[in-house]
This record gives C-alpha cells, structure tokens and sequence, in this order.
C-alpha cells in the first residue's frame, strides 16, 4: 500500500482535528443540501402530496440504507486500530471486506425489495396518492442500493485514514451532479417525483465509482486480494461481532427517525407531514454538521486505542467535543436569525410556509441537544465499543416512545418534536454514564 495512505503519528491538534473535521463538515453540508433540492423541488409545484411523497420514500430508503451504516462506522472503528497499531496489511484486507459486505446487502435489498415495500406501505398512515408517489419513487431509488451500501465502506475506511479531502471530493462532485440532475429532470423535463428519483440513482452509482477511484492505491497491495488475510475466521468474527451491536443500535435509532416521519406525522394529515419534512431538513443539516466532527474524533479515538494510549484517546476527545460544542451553538443562532428563510426557500405552498414556523423554536434547541450524542456516538464508535453503543440506544429508545406516546396525545405536533428532543437528552446521558469504562479499556483495565 502507498505510504500517503498510513497516516504517521502527530500531535493531537486543534489543526489536526481540523484537517479531518474541516473537509467533512464541507463534504457532509452538501448532502442535506440534496435533500432541500429534492423538497424544494417538488415544493415548486405548489402541492403538499408531492413533498410528502419524497418525505415517506426517501425516509423508507434511507431507514433500509442506514441499517448498513453500522459498515461505515465498523470500518472506520476497525481501520483506525489497526493504523493505530501499524498493521498495514489489515488494514487494506478491511477495505476488501467493506466492499464485499455492502455489495452483498445491497443486491439482498433489490431481491427483497417487493415485500418490504408491501409491509413498510401496509403499515404507513399516508392517503393513497402520497403512498402511490412515494412508491414510485422508491421502486427507482432501491436499483442503487449496492452503490449506496458499498460505498459506506469506501468512506469508513477513508476517514480512518485521515484522508478527508478525498472524502470531499468525491461527495461534492456526487452531490453536485444530483443537484444538477433533480433540477433537469424535474423543472426541465417535468418528470416531478420520479425525476428526483432518477436523479438520486445516478448519483449513488456515481459515488461508488469516484469512492473506488481514491482508494485505488490500496489496490496496489497484494492484500486486498489476500483470500486468507480477508476471510481470516478470527478477523471476520470480530468485525461480525461489532458490527452486529452497531446494526442494532443503527436499527433503534432508525426505529426513532422513521417512527417520526412515516407513522406519527401522516396521521396529523399531508400539510403538518410536509411542515415536518421541511423541519427535518433542518436537523439533517444538524447532523451532518456534527458529523464532520464526530468523523474527526472516530478516527482519532481508534488511532489512540490501536496505540493503547489513554491519554492520547482523552485528549481527542475533549478537543472534538469543545469544537463540537460551538458548532452546535452556532447553528442555533442560525436557525434562530434565518430559520423562517430556510423554509420560504424550501416550499411555495403556504399553508406548509404558515404550519412550519409554528415549530422553529424546536429547531433552535436541536443543535444544543445533539452535541453530547453526536460526540459520543464518534467516541464509542473509533473505540469499536458496540455493545455499549447498542444497550445505551435501548435505553434511549425507550425513553423516546414513552415521551411520544405520552405528548402526541397532549400537544400534538409539538409533543412529538418535544419526544425528539428528549431523545436526544436521553442518549447523550446514556453514552456519558458508560466513558470512564471506555478509558479504561483503552489502558488494558
């Protein structure tokens, strides 16, 4: 493997956070920007059904594709530790398994594509022509699904690598030509939601390639093809193992982000399910924000606990986390300044304009909340500490749909983002009671 891609040892720095953190708060800003296109969009045609169509089918896809997510975060955790403990050829064997796994699950997904959709619609609360939109949309979307998948891999093993600025590359340009595309095949074309669809396929193929495209010199290594190096039965039972905790706390989590926009809000009707779906984007935003720090500390912590270092793992924590802590802050005020802009930009019609602005205050609380969560989430998953991650997300989880089924019934619209927020509170609470035993792992007590 070329040696620009084994990171040396460096000082733990506010720029060194940065040099991973920087390209992909960038590179992670463009993906919730696609999701405003896509609303935005089909929010030009001045109808509710439309929005709430591309809310319910990329909401349903993403909740499949996500619970693969547990293969960029593994692969991250993993390729991290075995750079941390200088073990160059496992680390090109991981990006090998990453790429099998996810082509695998994806081609699973189009095999099983009927009776998920039939279940997933047979349970939605949405009326009959955003159920049929929404169907449409996702019958096109679901033939990317190995692209998508595999390319969680490509990108773990990446950040473990430190190598973000191929990371923004690849999604700036992947991004750019979904954009690109939405705009043509819906505005141009007329194609409405299965322009947005279409756009979105080709993007997600796109991806995969210009992901393959900065790893190629892994490819270089004997390793990648190493059969008993990458079906090695010890290496495979344990990447199963912390994989297997982080699918199940990915599913919990999913379990909260679909409940909220495919069960609960439908049944408020089409105009408070498409406010919602713009407010979501909001929180994505949020997240993917976040994210690009959490990136940051994955990479970092698992460096530090292949290294068996405590207190290299301690300081790259608290470095990510302060700078966690004003991101956080500062999209807050940001919501709060510019938040009834963002939706006027993001929907035409106005009675989603008018039912919108009724929950911004929610969205101003959000970042706040999610700074400890997401933060935390990035600690455990560098540490490759799945089980923690799974058990506290049940905890969380519980807590959610306690507070929902106690609020909707009360307040509404409002007890159900009041629920979202307490599930915030609620996992970073969790993760926080389980650090000290994860600073003590990486000690070796």
């Amino acid at each position: 493997m070329a040696d620009a891609a084994i990171v040396a040892p460096a000082p733990l720095t506010h720029r060194r956070v940065w040099r991973i953190a920087g390209p992909m708060v960038i590179s992670n800003a463009t993906v919730p920007l696609v999701g405003a296109v896509d609303t935005a969009m089909v929010g030009q045609l001045g109808l509710a059904a439309p929005i709430g169509a591309v809310a319910v089918g990329a909401a349903l896809l993403n909740a499949f594709y996500w619970i693969f997510g547990f293969l960029r975060m593994g692969t991250t955790g993993l390729a991290a530790q075995a750079l941390g403990a200088g073990d160059r050829a496992e680390l090109v064997a991981l990006l090998s398994r990453g790429l099998m796994v996810g082509g695998l699950a994806g081609l699973a997904l189009i095999c099983l594509q009927l009776p998920l959709f039939h279940l997933a619609f047979g349970l939605s609360t949405a009326s009959a022509e955003v159920q049929e939109l929404a169907r449409t949309y996702c019958a096109i979307r679901i033939w990317s699904a190995p692209a998508m998948i595999a390319s969680y891999g490509l990108i773990g093993w990446l950040i473990a690598n430190e190598r973000a600025r191929a990371v923004l590359i690849a999604q700036v340009a992947v991004n750019g030509v979904n954009i690109l595309l939405d705009v043509w095949f819906v505005m141009g074309l007329g194609w409405g939601v299965e322009g947005v669809a279409w756009a979105t396929f080709a993007a997600e193929w796109s991806g995969l390639a210009a992901g393959l495209w900065f790893c190629r010199d892994a490819f270089r290594s004997p390793a990648w093809r190493d059969a008993a190096r990458v079906f090695d039965r010890a290496r495979l039972a344990n990447m199963a193992s912390v994989n297997a905790d982080i699918m199940i706390r990915s599913v919990l989590l999913l379990s909260v982000v679909i409940s909220f926009i495919f069960f609960f809000s439908p049944a408020f009707g089409e105009v408070p399910l498409a406010a919602n779906q713009i407010l979501m984007q909001f929180i994505t935003i949020t997240a993917f924000a976040l994210d690009g720090l959490a990136f940051a500390v994955e990479s970092l912590v698992g460096q530090a606990m292949g290294a068996r270092d405590r207190l290299r793992l301690r300081r790259a924590a608290l470095l990510c986390s302060q700078w966690g802590l004003a991101a956080g802050a500062l999209l807050s005020l940001g919501f709060a300044l510019f938040g009834a802009e963002l939706v006027d930009l993001m929907t035409t019609a106005p009675l989603v304009r008018e039912e919108a602005r009724h929950y911004l205050p929610w969205m101003v609380a959000v970042p706040l909340l999610g700074v400890a969560p997401w933060m935390l989430d990035g600690i455990f998953i560098g540490a490759t500490r799945g089980r923690d991650m799974r058990n506290m997300m049940i905890v969380a989880t519980a807590v959610y749909f306690a507070a929902a089924f106690a609020l909707v019934p009360l307040f509404g619209n409002h007890g159900l983002w009041a629920a979202q927020c307490v599930s915030y509170l609620a996992r970073g609470a969790a993760l926080g009671l389980r650090y000290p035993a994860l600073e003590r792992s990486a000690a070796g007590y």
